[in-house]
């Protein structure tokens, strides 16, 4: 597959059409952190607004990633990413136009939708790949689009610079920003004319229920029930923070919460709905059938640790270097540029190996412990450091947090085939859920060093954790390393699902 993928036919062409749209999303969903000072200096805003923007910026992400995942199981790949895409010029030209405080969190809560185009892109080549290349494939998709934020952080200070004699002769971020929007609607239309759902012959199998995530026993229900909580609670910890800053008054925080639990209360409702058979005992699935919930929670909270710090770091790690080095805002852009520059090799290289270790769980286990002893280690970072060694440190750990990334979503599509959507969505959930809850830590804690250390090392002790949790309950998913998905070894008549793919 190495060799193969370098080249734009059959399943490769979609793959790589895909990742480049995965790119996109990323580079709207990033394109703050590289005028973070800017804006502040610009708007006049305090040090509390500007960390509470980059809150914003990862919020909605959490109930997007979830409804995200039912449309697309519902409607496809090609028609839920082109949408997706398309959306993203509305707030991201809102956030370049807006002159005031509440107008930024409003278009960058708007925009922080666009976060949850990741989840697309997994069904998609999972209906592409066969479960032995599926490590590889994955990885390549969500690393390579994971560069975005790195793409972001290199290209949009040059444009803003460049174009800096349409805004006054200031840096032009407005210009920059918006730029990105349009860009991505215009792929968004380029991408549905040239993508399919699957490869020829073969059926896109969806949910028997839409709204809520199907599963295959009584506990498993409760299991999920408690789970839920954090993705809506997260969104309570932000109404609170946004009250501290005063975008919402100590009314609108109470009618935020209690719209909150309606949520959670409507959230279990379609949960109910989706498995009401299972509940009342009408049905019984086969041995055959059931899946264990308990491994999607495993992988959420490894998510939570993985692609939550990912989003934390990258958000707060230009502002880092620019002053714990003292360096202009365009070189710490590129230096912070280099914890997600290790996308383009790690992630696929943590898929690759997921792949070819023999073991899915025990790649998570081993990646996730480097993962929290890498943050350990960033936590003692501080001004005294050598600059070229602070950023070989950070490239270090990023290897680890984006490999993990990897192997989480080599295991995803694996559990069950028919709601790979709703489980990618869960799971991708949660990875906001961290960074929303690393980063409102992050905004708490007192600037400079002392507050930094506190922040990698938080991360450092939870990533640690979850690797035990890995260890003693993550199972090996059946047929991590078939030639084809379970229950799919006819697509037609006299066609294999292994021939499919060959098409």
């Amino acid at each position: 597959m190495l060799k193969e993928v370098w080249s734009f036919s059959g399943r490769y062409r979609i793959l790589h059409l895909s990742w480049f749209a995965f790119f996109l999303s990323f580079v709207v969903w990033f394109n703050f952190a590289p005028f973070a000072t800017a804006v502040q200096a610009d708007l006049g805003l305090s040090e509390a607004q500007i960390r509470t923007l980059g809150i914003c910026n990862v919020a909605l992400t959490v109930p997007a990633r979830i409804i995200i995942g039912m449309l697309l199981d519902k409607f496809g790949p090609r028609l839920t990413y082109s949408a997706l895409l398309i959306y993203a010029a509305v707030p991201a030209i809102a956030f370049a136009l807006a002159q005031n405080f509440s107008q930024l969190v409003i278009s960058r809560l708007a925009l922080s939708i666009v976060g949850a185009g990741f989840v697309i892109g997994i069904r998609l080549v999972a209906e592409w790949f066969p479960p032995k290349e599926i490590g590889l494939a994955e990885g390549i998709y969500g690393g390579w689009g994971n560069f975005g934020s790195a793409g972001a952080a290199f290209t949009l200070p040059s444009i803003a610079a460049a174009t800096a004699f349409l805004g006054a002769g200031q840096v032009n971020w407005r210009f920059a920003i918006a730029l990105t929007g349009i860009a991505a609607a215009i792929y968004g239309v380029i991408y549905y004319f040239n993508v399919e759902d699957t490869p020829p012959g073969k059926v896109y199998k969806k949910p028997e229920r839409h709204g809520g995530l199907e599963v295959t026993s009584k506990r498993d229900f409760w299991f999920l029930m408690l789970m839920n909580i954090p993705l809506v609670g997260v969104l309570a910890l932000l109404a609170w923070r946004l009250s501290n800053v005063g975008f919402l008054t100590p009314t609108g925080l109470i009618i935020t919460w209690l719209l909150l639990l309606a949520l959670y209360a409507f959230q279990t409702y379609k949960c109910w709905d989706a498995n009401q058979e299972l509940m009342t005992g009408k049905k019984r699935y086969s041995p055959e059938e059931r899946y264990a919930f308990n491994q999607v929670a495993v992988l959420e909270v490894t998510y939570f640790v993985n692609f939550g710090s990912e989003l934390a770091v990258v958000s707060m790690l230009p502002t880092f270097f620019e002053r714990t080095f003292g360096l202009t805002p365009v070189l710490a852009g590129a230096i912070a540029a280099s914890y997600a520059f290790m996308n383009l090799v790690s992630r696929p290289g943590g898929g690759l190996i997921s792949d070819s270790m023999g073991s899915r769980k025990w790649t998570m286990t081993v990646l996730t412990a480097c993962m929290g002893i890498s943050y350990l280690l960033m936590g003692t970072l501080n001004s005294n450091w050598w600059l070229p060694l602070a950023v070989l440190l950070t490239m270090t750990c990023s290897f680890f947090v984006q490999a993990g990334e990897g192997s989480t979503f080599a295991i995803v599509p694996l559990i069950k085939r028919r709601v790979t959507g709703q489980i990618a969505g869960n799971v991708g959930a949660y990875g906001n859920v961290g960074a929303v809850c690393f980063l409102t830590l992050y905004s708490l804690l007192p600037q400079g060093t002392a507050g930094n250390h506190i922040f990698f090392q938080t991360i450092g002790i939870s990533s640690l954790i979850v690797s035990f949790l890995c260890w003693f309950f993550l199972k090996e998913p059946k047929g991590s390393f078939a030639e084809h998905h379970e229950g799919e070894e006819l697509v037609m008549p006299g066609i294999t699902h292994q021939e499919s793919f060959k098409s």
